[in-house]
């Protein structure tokens, strides 16, 4: 059997600035007109970035309070679920934090960097984007195992969530795609490999059939057309056959609105030269949250609303396709048996 609708608020890069409060604000005034059941935060929580030169050794776990006590009313009374961005977790960065503080902060599932776990009719999994995927990785074959058994249990979940702070695919200039990391020393740091997010990664979420991937890091609001890859989407989001990538970075930190040419020191906007296919829609200029509504086993519905606005700016209505996952999960039981006969 399939549980009843669930409902959840996201978004990603906070922190505890003047806008921080007002979306936080935000959230917690629709908690008062609608029930959630959860809160997805999609990293780089609190930007307390231990031994900021900008502030003394330690006042980092301030600033943590600060965000802690911001967010009390929201995370008192419903699950408050994240996952760590390179602000929590990339010690190379210039963030200089390795995971420690996220660590003694929050208590999450498995070992609280990449994890799963089921609410109603949904199935999520929090992957960590500042490790390696690839699959020889730990995470790798963790991941892969994850959405090998939600597939399986698709009659209890039917929708399968993935969400993550880095986006592997952005339009806007300030940040390119996600593509990990090379081994280098070119920076004041020895930065290690992080492999497999441009190909282990694209494939697994395509192959079992993930139905959203919710991300953050990029400090803007984007929409994609279910999408395989750059080249190849489809433009509509009935029957939805890929997943649908939502990334909603702009719930507090600064928005990224312009970049600068480093050779001609010219000021563009982010969006400028950029305008691929698979964008549905996207913005830069406001601040805001997100919202998940699943309704059905086969129907979502996707709001996003700009800080201090009563409606939304957007909804979209998602319908899935059933018979791919049906597929699936008949052909892994089909294999189950015939490796059972063989024996």
């Amino acid at each position: 059997t399939v549980s009843s609708g669930i409902n959840a608020e996201y978004g990603g890069d906070v922190g505890t600035f003047g806008t921080s409060v007002m979306v936080t604000n935000d959230m917690m005034e629709r908690m008062n007109e609608k029930q959630f059941h959860g809160m997805i935060h999609c990293g780089d929580i609190s930007y307390a970035n231990k031994f900021n030169h900008s502030r003394p050794d330690k006042a980092e776990q301030k600033v943590w309070d600060t965000w802690g006590q911001m967010v009390e009313p929201l995370g008192s009374k419903l699950g408050y679920m994240v996952v760590p961005g390179n602000h929590e977790l990339d010690i190379y960065d210039s963030t200089h934090e390795n995971g420690t503080i996220y660590s003694k902060r929050f208590i999450m599932p498995g070992n609280e960097r990449y994890f799963s776990f089921g609410v109603g009719m949904v199935y999520f999994v929090a992957v960590s984007t500042d490790e390696s995927i690839d699959a020889n990785s730990t995470q790798g074959a963790w991941f892969k195992n994850v959405l090998t058994e939600a597939n399986e249990n698709r009659e209890q979940y039917p929708w399968l969530v993935v969400y993550q702070h880095r986006p592997i695919y952005n339009s806007n200039k300030k940040h390119q795609n996600w593509e990990g990391r090379e081994f280098n020393t070119s920076s004041r740091y020895v930065n290690p490999e992080i492999i497999g997010w441009t190909d282990n990664f694209p494939y697994l979420i395509v192959e079992h059939n993930v139905d959203l991937m919710l991300m953050g890091h990029v400090h803007h609001y984007e929409r994609t057309w279910p999408m395989k890859n750059p080249e190849t989407w489809e433009e509509s989001y009935e029957n939805t056959k890929y997943p649908v990538h939502i990334t909603c970075g702009h719930s507090g930190k600064h928005l990224y609105k312009w970049y600068t040419n480093r050779t001609s020191g010219e000021k563009f906007d982010t969006y400028s030269f950029n305008d691929p296919g698979w964008v549905a829609s996207r913005s830069n200029g406001y601040w805001g949250h997100c919202e998940l509504d699943f309704i059905d086993k086969t129907t979502v519905e996707h709001r996003m609303y700009r800080m201090n606005e009563k409606t939304p700016t957007e909804r979209v209505v998602i319908t899935r396709s059933i018979s791919s996952s049906k597929i699936l999960s008949a052909s892994t039981a089909l294999i189950s048996t015939l490796l059972l006969l063989l024996h």
